[in-house]
């Protein structure tokens, strides 16, 4: 077992939920149920202690065989909990001991709420809250048996006085209590109401006064609701803990598993589906005067790099690329690992001329790190940046183009000349037909900015190009002979 059972903190439970091996979180139940049990037997002690102030409340003859029941099935839970457990011995009979467990303790429970008189709060706690306890720790087809069983114990347990049958009961009234000829089955309202009314009259005038609490202090009716009480609120709040406790650990579960599926996990950045994902979200709420700005960072002779000093080294050198990006750019931008050794840097809200410098500054510092791989071997590692800006009319214009075509251009023929024929100079108020962006809409800015990239690759390296600049020199055209 990786922790004990008898401290159940959160990372403690977590484990018990998720990395316990069946036989452990079985004991972890028993042990509950142990709990559960011996609350029972302390309460029989305590009447017996008390039994000369109970006895005209309490059947003493039934309460013996019933505290020596307790005892049988505490100390059979208790066996179950230990390492000595016949879970731990016999692993392929697992289930079996598992049903035998939770058949046993759903007995118990019906028999405990049938001798104390029916009590819905008792029933409730035990039936709702137990069940979702063990749903948690074992087989949930089991939990879920045993629980319509119980259900079926406890409607025949109430229904089968009106039949004639006879329940033993704990509950007894003095003959000052209440009439001597009613029937043997009465509702817990019905018998606190009786209880209530008996008591009054015995009072003075029937009245309640101070004088008159220390006898009422000692009635059937106190002592039964606080043995109601007692048996079913410490249960409850531990419940309630545990399901709390549970909900943070799925809680937390929902976020480490949302982080794995949106993390690439080399670099610590979002990956390239999240990172479109946000680049379209962008897309969708830019607003009046905004521009956006797309980066594609390739870094230079990174085959080289693991031909030479191994993948271990780059994958260092990726890590490396990774920092210097988070460390020199906002929360607000967009960074995330494109694929291999490309990187998506998507700047809202970002103009053209400060995107370029932008993009600059990453060029150096990129240039500037060194990747140590022993005492004498260090180099460095240079990028290539390709940068295309779409700004807000551009965007209003390529928005009013798609829906006048009425379909969707394919692949990297976003041909940028088109953006400024006819729409360019408008004012589009309607800010909703921002949704009306095409499917492939990121993909169509990260092919300017791609053949932006390959334009730098093709000059040399280490160098920032921009799409926009290309188009307005006329080198677009050219620049489309180039394919990834």
């Amino acid at each position: 077992m990786a922790v004990s059972k008898f401290y159940l903190g959160y990372k403690q439970l977590s484990k018990a939920v998720f990395e316990w091996q069946a036989a452990d979180r079985t004991a972890l139940l028993a042990a509950f149920m142990v709990m559960d049990v011996f609350s029972h037997w302390l309460w029989c002690l305590f009447v017996w202690y008390r039994r000369d102030a109970y006895s005209n409340y309490i059947d003493m003859n039934l309460l013996y065989p019933i505290w020596i029941g307790v005892s049988v099935v505490g100390v059979f839970l208790l066996w179950m909990s230990s390492r000595f457990s016949p879970v731990r011995k016999a692993k392929s009979n697992i289930y079996t001991w598992q049903a035998i467990l939770i058949t046993i303790y759903s007995a118990y429970i019906t028999f405990i709420v049938a001798v104390l008189g029916h009590s819905s709060l008792v029933a409730g706690v035990s039936l709702v809250g137990g069940t979702m306890l063990g749903m948690m720790l074992i087989s949930r087809r089991y939990v879920w048996r045993a629980f319509i069983g119980q259900i079926i114990a406890i409607l025949v347990v109430t229904l089968i006085p009106y039949v004639g049958i006879t329940i033993p009961n704990l509950r007894q009234m003095i003959a000052t209590t209440l009439p001597p000829n009613i029937h043997s089955y009465v509702t817990y309202s019905e018998m606190a109401m009786m209880k209530d009314a008996t008591a009054a009259t015995v009072l003075p005038n029937g009245r309640l006064n101070w004088d008159s609490v220390n006898y009422l202090r000692q009635s059937s009716n106190l002592l039964w609701r606080s043995t109601h009480i007692y048996m079913s609120l410490p249960k409850a709040i531990f419940i309630i803990y545990m399901f709390r406790t549970l909900l943070v650990i799925l809680d937390d579960s929902r976020k480490e598993t949302l982080q794995h599926a949106n993390q690439d996990e080399l670099t610590q950045l979002k990956n390239r589906r999240y990172g479109l994902m946000q680049m379209k979200q962008a897309l969708v709420t830019i607003e009046e005067s905004q521009d956006i700005s797309v980066i594609l960072l390739d870094l230079d002779w990174f085959k080289e790099v693991n031909d030479n000093y191994g993948h271990d080294v780059g994958d260092r050198v990726l890590i490396t690329v990774a920092q210097t990006l988070s460390q020199s750019l906002t929360d607000d931008t967009i960074v995330s690992r494109y694929g291999g050794e490309e990187f998506l840097i998507v700047l809202p809200n970002t103009k053209h001329d400060s995107a370029m410098v932008i993009a600059e500054q990453l060029r150096l510092s990129i240039a500037e790190q060194t990747i140590m791989v022993d005492d004498n071997i260090t180099f460095n590692v240079t990028a290539s940046l390709g940068l295309y800006t779409l700004t807000y009319k551009e965007c209003m214009s390529f928005k009013k183009a798609n829906r006048a075509a009425g379909k969707t251009e394919t692949g990297c023929q976003l041909d940028h000349s088109q953006l400024n024929k006819s729409y360019i100079g408008k004012t589009f108020d309607n800010q909703t037909e921002l949704t009306q962006l095409p499917q492939d809409i990121c993909q169509r800015l990260i092919c300017r900015a791609d053949k932006a990239l390959y334009k730098a690759k093709s000059l040399g390296r280490n160098q920032v190009v921009s799409a926009n600049e290309m188009s307005e020199s006329g080198d677009d055209k050219i620049d489309s002979l180039y394919s990834h």
